[in-house]
């Protein structure tokens, strides 16, 4: 009789495990933040400056949450037409003129 033995999936690291471990790494991560976030709030509570700590919190998280200029993916547009080359909007942007014959229910000919 001749036995297979079955490798071990610590034997071959697979892109699917190192994912696996990157997902849970970030999740722990994300959990310690939260965690730290919150005994500091019960922290500044007792020193009675915890409104003062959550609106802090709230800047940061607006500041965190923006990206910077070196992120935009080339040929990306802006929200804002007047940064766009030719002031050009984006795809779904309400124009005065579409506005306008709206308000006047004019039909949607020339859009």
């Amino acid at each position: 009789e001749t036995f297979q033995t079955q490798r071990s999936p610590l034997e071959k690291p697979t892109a699917i495990s190192a994912s696996r471990w990157d997902q849970s790494f970030l999740t722990n991560v994300t959990f310690l933040k939260v965690i730290l976030w919150l005994v500091l709030l019960g922290l500044f509570v007792e020193l009675e400056f915890g409104l003062v700590y959550f609106v802090l919190s709230l800047f940061y998280w607006m500041y965190v949450g923006t990206r910077g200029p070196g992120e935009k993916k080339r040929g990306e547009k802006s929200a804002y037409s007047v940064f766009n080359p030719g002031c050009e909007s984006i795809q779904g942007t309400l124009t005065a003129e579409q506005f306008e014959r709206e308000l006047q229910f004019q039909p949607l000919g020339n859009r």
